[in-house]
């Protein structure tokens, strides 16, 4: 008997007993390889050089914040991308310069200026050697003296607002590049801001040296003070948001894509599992006939190999364009930068191949150990009646699983911020794997739950019942997919509403101030001198809104930061943070302010210091003077502007003023936009919508994948009873009374998958948003019911049509 004719065979006269299995692994080779494409995107992520094209080699800081635990063999060091700009001394420049291949090595600075309301970007004249800019008339500029391509001309004065302050300066010369403004080298490091700080510094080479070798000299000469970049490496200094994008990108890809990756190759698994599963008669007959284990062995494994490869480098193809799709989703809101392209290599595609093929041929074999064992007379009786004998392997890890995910449940509930939500993650994974694991069992309970109801339903809904009593491993096999969709879909949807619920709420309770004025590129640098100058005005305080990073939970988070102008009470006036502890009256310079939440998790009280680093990557450990409540709807930390204006790019220019006072609108329009806290509140949503739309197309990737699974394995098990049924007719049941007993089964099935996915997400959602937000999930009625609507409507549809189909 040879085994790959009767593979063959089966596949040619059985198509439909394999199309559920091509299915499922065209599915998976989708998921993974769209996320294998996304990780390779964020692993080879670069930008072409733009401003620093004509520099062959690029001397910065580095961009990253690093943090080492452990030590000896376990050491690790993780790296976080900088919320703003790390610079470097300026005086390294004449260390560059002294390479043996340098020609010259320029100090670049670049910072924001404004003429009027009109933002421009400012740079040292000496920049223009490796940019190619020249001057359209006048001379380059000296102290005191600008070059501008706004269309004045040389000799008029123009009045600028600087990071150090607004000047008037004496128009120079003039360029072709309107928006840009130009000073001399050493006014342009006096006015970045960051005086003595230099962006980058540029090297040009002598003639005949290549860049390579120029850029060894030079990093010998600068050692661990800068690193040193040549190519398209060069990008990456002059983007500053590539290194977000590369650790987001990453992480989607790596994170994101590992669970679905999990959930993807299990539920296929599940599905080639069910696909032998219902074959056993057809291997009890060949047992019968003479065919030894081995060749059992050797057949499945031959039809899950010729089923897998086609599979999985057709599901390659809607992969791609997925990944495009959502690579395209996130340059459009601004989370890539435009610059980066997808990178699509063999290697993804190879890896979702090779976990199709891998996944099938493993599933095929250990489904097809029971039929290749056991004797032929018991293979026919086990064929004809469905025997439920729990694994002597399977069933204690699913126990241990189920309480493992109990336990754990108890621990997130215990403990708080980070720690909870962490712990909660581990518990939907416990939980899914105790359902995979116990899944027979599971069913058979939940067969004799739900249907005591239905034996007083009539004939169709107590056939229902007894049948899936009966058949516990089919009714596995059809819940599962119905939980994984579920649980991750309503986990990943609820957090996002929970956490969006707590911050409008914190936003409109927080901020009590008149009005609020904002602007699309942040406000000028005398914005509040000017404000307070306003009548009617009686406190004018401006925020400047960003990021620093703490030590939460074993490695470097960012947090939202903002620091204010004034004092702590002039802060109070216009901002309700909810304080628990201390006062913000006693905010100064060197003092720092913390949501509670936050301060839990950082085990921070007030009159401790608090090490943490700020925008540009710079240590500092200010002292705790309060803690509040309103952090995720206003900001988690406070702190004085004057300690954190130093490290970021715009300096003394805010992000936004608060204004107290009865004053008319029109009176502040020069200053920006003008709205209430009302309109703030609704205007600071929209900054939410890039996370919302992450969850969202998160939960659709894993929810949509597992409800095809789900109706994928349920057309599989109408299909397959098609015997069954024919039987129930034969016997005089009525063609409505059999539809009756489909319809009656799949509400079974879809219910009980619902009440299991959904007490799943329960239990990772409640100490997931106590630690996030300190109040319980918010669950929209009309959400929720929408989802299990779809639900419900999935299961009727997968098995009524294959049911009417199997009954003509």
């Amino acid at each position: 008997m040879r085994t790959n004719g009767l593979a063959r065979a089966a596949l040619r006269f059985k198509p439909s007993a394999f199309a559920g299995t091509f299915i499922a692994l065209f599915m998976a080779a989708m998921i993974v390889s769209a996320c294998g494409i996304l990780l390779e995107t964020g692993l080879r992520a670069s930008v072409p050089a733009e401003r620093y094209a004509g520099a062959p080699v690029i001397a910065a800081a580095d961009q990253q914040a690093h943090y080492t635990t452990g030590s000896g063999e376990d050491r690790e060091t993780e790296s976080v991308a900088l919320p703003d700009k790390a610079r470097l001394d300026a005086a390294l420049t004449a260390r560059a310069a002294s390479a043996p291949g340098a020609a010259t090595a320029i100090a670049d600075v670049s910072f924001p200026v404004r003429k009027g309301h009109a933002p421009g970007t400012a740079h040292g004249w000496g920049s223009t050697a490796f940019t190619g800019t020249k001057l359209a008339s006048g001379t380059p500029p000296r102290t005191g003296q600008v070059v501008t391509g706004d269309g004045a001309a040389p000799g008029q004065r123009v009045t600028l607002d600087t990071p150090s302050g607004t000047r008037q300066f004496t128009v120079s010369g003039t360029t072709d590049s309107p928006g840009t403004v130009w000073f001399a080298d050493t006014q342009a490091l006096a006015l970045s801001g960051h005086p003595g700080k230099a962006d980058a510094i540029a090297v040009l080479p002598r003639p005949g040296v290549d860049a390579s070798a120029l850029a060894a000299q030079v990093a010998q000469r600068l050692g661990d003070a800068a690193e040193v970049h040549t190519g398209d490496d060069r990008g990456s200094v002059e983007t500053p948001g590539l290194a977000y994008a590369k650790e987001m990108l990453t992480a989607l890809g790596g994170s994101f894509g590992g669970v679905a990756t999990a959930v993807a190759v299990f539920t296929a698994a599940g599905t080639v599992t069910l696909s032998v599963g219902q074959r056993r008669r057809e291997y009890a007959l060949l047992r019968a006939i003479g065919a030894t284990p081995r060749q059992i062995r050797r057949t499945i494994a031959t039809e899950t190999l010729l089923v897998a490869p086609l599979a999985g480098a057709l599901g390659c193809l809607p992969g791609v364009a997925l990944a495009t799709w959502w690579f395209g989703q996130l340059r459009d809101k601004g989370a890539v930068p435009g610059a980066v392209e997808l990178s699509v290599s063999w290697i993804p595609l190879l890896a979702a191949g090779g976990a199709a093929v891998l996944t099938s041929f493993l599933s095929g074999y250990l489904a097809a150990r029971r039929p290749s064992r056991v004797k032929p007379g018991e293979a026919l009786r086990d064929a004809s009646v469905e025997r439920l004998r729990p694994g002597w392997i399977r069933t204690p890890l699913g126990v241990a699983a189920l309480g493992g995910g109990i336990a754990l449940s108890g621990v997130a509930a215990a403990e708080k911020g980070e720690d909870a939500a962490n712990a909660a993650l581990g518990v939907v994974m416990l939980f899914m794997l105790a359902v995979a694991l116990l899944g027979p069992l599971i069913a058979r309970a939940c067969a004799g739950l739900f249907g005591l109801p239905l034996r007083a339903a009539g004939a169709p809904a107590s056939l229902a019942a007894a049948n899936s009593r009966t058949n516990a491993r089919r009714l596995a096999s059809a819940i599962t997919p119905i939980v994984l969709a579920t649980a991750f879909s309503s986990t990943l949807v609820f957090l996002h509403t929970s956490e969006d619920r707590v911050t409008e709420k914190q936003q409109r309770a927080g901020l009590v101030a008149d009005r609020v004025i904002t602007g699309p590129d942040g406000l000028a640098p005398d914005s509040v001198a000017r404000a307070k100058a306003t009548p009617g005005v009686t406190t004018a305080v401006g925020l400047t809104r960003t990021s620093v990073l703490v030590h939460s939970g074993g490695s470097l988070q960012p947090v939202s930061t903002q620091g204010f102008t004034g004092t702590g009470a002039d802060l109070a006036r216009v901002q309700n943070l909810g304080v628990r502890t201390g006062s913000l009256t006693a905010l100064v310079p060197g003092t720092i302010a913390l949501d509670k939440t936050l301060a839990a998790d950082l085990k921070a009280r007030v009159g401790s210091r608090l090490a943490l680093l700020l925008p540009d990557g710079t240590k500092a450990s200010p002292t705790v003077v309060a803690t509040y409540a309103r952090g995720l709807g206003l900001s988690q930390v406070t702190l004085p502007q004057s300690d954190l204006a130093p490290h970021t790019t715009t300096v003394r220019a805010p992000t936004e003023l608060l204004i107290e006072g009865a004053v008319r609108p029109a009176a502040l329009a020069p200053l920006g936009t003008v709205t209430d806290a009302a309109g703030y509140a609704t205007a600071k949503s929209l900054d939410r919508e890039l996370n919302a739309w992450a969850n969202t197309t998160m939960a659709a990737v894993l929810g949509g994948f597992a409800a095809v699974a789900a109706a994928n394995t349920l057309v599989m098990t109408v299909l397959d009873r098609r015997r069954e049924l024919g039987t129930l007719r034969l016997i005089g049941t009525t063609r409505r009374q059999v539809l009756g007993m489909v319809r009656w089964e799949a509400l079974l099935v879809t219910s009980a998958g619902l009440v299991l996915g959904t007490a799943i997400a329960l239990a990772t959602l409640f100490p997931m948003t106590n630690g996030l937000t300190g109040e319980n999930p918010y669950i929209p009625p009309f959400l929720y019911g929408s989802f299990a609507a779809g639900v419900l409507g999935l299961g009727l549809a997968s098995t009524a049509l294959p049911a009417r189909a199997a009954l003509r």
